[in-house]
């Protein structure tokens, strides 16, 4: 693989999680808290792809459990950044299957969805400012 396709692979990770952050807030612009969680959620996904695309190999692996991408990425956490990484990956459960959905729904009040879209938009900025780095 050259250089420029994992400079591709890589620009691929991070414009798609663009394109979805736009449509997190969105979401939430049209009160759908909890799909714009599950959203959320894609975002950080798909930047820890990223870097783990840029710093480990082109290939990520599958899945969606955000804490242990991050740490196949060899990505340093503090703790109070892997317990964000734990709820956040929640929401993509509690969001697709119905047997959590009501209960995930109730949960995501106006104040609970901006509380948590600000740790996405904290999250996003400092992997985003790890993957500018060389």
């Amino acid at each position: 693989m050259t250089i420029m396709e994992k400079v591709d692979i890589i620009k691929y990770w991070i414009d798609s999680s663009d394109r979805d952050f736009k449509t997190m807030k969105n979401l939430f612009k049209e009160k759908d808290y909890h799909w714009a969680l599950f959203i959320g959620h894609l975002v950080i996904e798909k930047l820890l792809k990223a870097y783990y695309a840029k710093n480990i190999d082109n290939h990520p692996p599958f899945g969606h459990n955000l804490l242990l991408l991050a740490e196949k990425a060899n990505l340093q956490l503090s703790e109070a950044q892997k317990d964000i990484l734990v709820t956040i990956t929640a929401f993509n459960i509690q969001a697709r299957y119905d047997d959590y959905k009501s209960a995930f729904y109730k949960t995501c009040t106006k104040e609970y969805t901006e509380k948590w879209i600000k740790e996405i938009k904290g999250l996003r900025k400092w992997i985003k400012g790890l993957l500018s780095k060389s």
